[in-house]
Formats: structure tokens, sequence, C-alpha cells
């Protein structure tokens, strides 16, 4: 089996969102920055309330999926929908936003360390004004699997070791896996050829990769990585591209201007939800 070298990095960048919550954006932080499927992934890190406390109030979304990662923290989420969720460490929210949702995620602690990331997932435009939906999951709901080392794979999406993940995500066929890496350790995966992968890592570094970068690796073979002297953790990502015309404005994600125009039109109406 062949495997996959890095073809580019994507430093991530400061920046914020919501009410001002600081964060840090690797893909998405320009539309030259994706990478189909996946249109942006976000990480928040701070033991600072104020960097995070303000959260994300209530705001809408149409054409794509949001999937929240939390590591260390408390969040909370509710929708028009009436789902209430509470998002604890280790959990994760996938939300399937479709033709429109109007959600907020709102921090339930006002100190110590709030952790974790919020990706992005492209919807093909047959699916872009489905209904949405949600799915809460716990830490305890996604399974790990051990490594021969010390090492483990979280499996939020897609399946390692014949351990599938609780979610499918449909059309994009992603994986999602949050990877721990002792020192020295190596790791690999195979992904179906034609599909986009690429690796975040958040804690220590991988051989080429250093950390809070997203390595966007060539499109044919497996994915192998090593990690350094410190050890790694890192999120791999890889997903079937849908080759659609991408057109964002802020929250909306479709395929045309008009589309967005349109959903522009239905958020200020109060139906986007339900046009």
């Amino acid at each position: 089996m062949t495997t996959r070298t890095v073809h580019h990095l994507i430093k991530s960048m400061p920046a914020s969102d919501g009410a001002g919550v600081k964060l840090r954006r690797s893909l998405g932080q320009s539309p030259h920055a994706r990478l189909d499927p996946f249109l942006m992934l976000d990480e928040f890190s701070s033991e600072d309330a104020a960097d995070y406390i303000a959260g994300f109030p209530a705001h809408p979304h149409r054409g794509f999926e949001t999937v929240t990662y939390i590591l260390d923290g408390h969040m909370l989420h509710e929708d028009h929908l009436g789902n209430k969720g509470n998002l604890k460490s280790g959990g994760v929210q996938w939300m399937t936003a479709a033709r429109g949702i109007i959600h907020s995620e709102m921090p339930q602690q006002d100190r110590g360390r709030m952790r974790g990331f919020q990706l992005w997932i492209n919807l093909p435009a047959k699916d872009k004004m489905k209904p949405a939906s949600y799915r809460d999951l716990q830490a305890t709901d996604i399974p790990e699997v051990k490594l021969a080392s010390d090492g483990k794979v979280r499996v939020i999406a897609g399946e390692y070791a014949g351990t599938r993940a609780p979610v499918a995500p449909g059309a994009t066929d992603a994986t999602y896996f949050d990877v721990h890496l002792p020192a020295g350790d190596e790791f690999k995966h195979a992904v179906t050829d034609g599909y986009n992968a690429f690796a975040y890592v958040y804690e220590g570094e991988l051989a080429g990769i250093p950390a809070h970068s997203a390595a966007v690796f060539s499109p044919k073979g497996a994915v192998q990585v090593k990690a350094g002297a410190q050890g790694a953790r890192f999120l791999l990502l890889a997903g079937r591209p849908l080759g659609e015309p991408v057109v964002q404005y802020g929250p909306f994600v479709m395929n045309t201007r008009e589309e967005i125009e349109q959903a522009i039109r239905d958020y200020q109406n109060g139906t986007l939800a339900t046009a």
C-alpha cells in the first residue's frame, strides 16, 4: 500500500467568533484554505474565562453540518427544534443544519479550562434543504481503541480496527479520529483513494507537522505519521469530496449566490427552518 505525503500545511491563525470567543482557525481561514468536503476547523483553548465566557448566542446555519468536540469544559446547546444538550469533556455534538437551524452554545462555567474544536462539513446539494437534525454524544458514547503502545484512538466518525463510530456521516463518508501517540510512536490508517485527508496537531508534534497546524495529505494511499519527542495528540479527518460549487456567506453555505440570497431572506422573514 502506498503512503500519502504531506501536500501542504495550513498554520492556524488567531480569530474570534460568536460573541468574542478567542480561537485558532486552520481550515476555513480563507476560501482557498478548505479541503472538500471540510469547510472549517476551529480550535479553542483557554484557562481564562474572558476568552470564552460570552459563548455563541443564538445564530443560524444552513447547508452543512457542525461537529463540536469538547476536550475540557461544559457547554450547553439549545436550538429552535427544542433540543437541549449538555456537552461535557470528551463529548461530541453532531448537528446537521441542512435547510436551517437556529441554535446557541453557551459555556456553563465561569472558570477553568475550556478546550475543544468545531468542524464544519459540507452537505451535497441534494441534502442541503432536508430537515435539520441533532445528536448529542457523551464521552462514554465515543468508542476508544487501544494501540500497541500506550496510545489510543477515539473513533468519532468512521471505523478503526473493526470499531465503528456511532455516527454515520452520509454522503461525505467522513472519518474523524482523535489519536494519542507516545513519543516516537507511529500510526497508520488506510484511507480510500480519492478521499481528502488532513491531520491537525493540537499537542506535541508529528514528524514534519508542528503543533496547531493542519497537514493536508496527497490523495492516494494510507496516512502514516510518527510522533515527535514529546508525543502527539492530533485529529485525523478524511472524507469523500463532493466536487460541487461552494458559496458561503457567514453561517450559510450553498451552491449558488441565489441560494445564499434566499437563505438570508428566509432568516430575515423567520422562515429559515421552515422554508
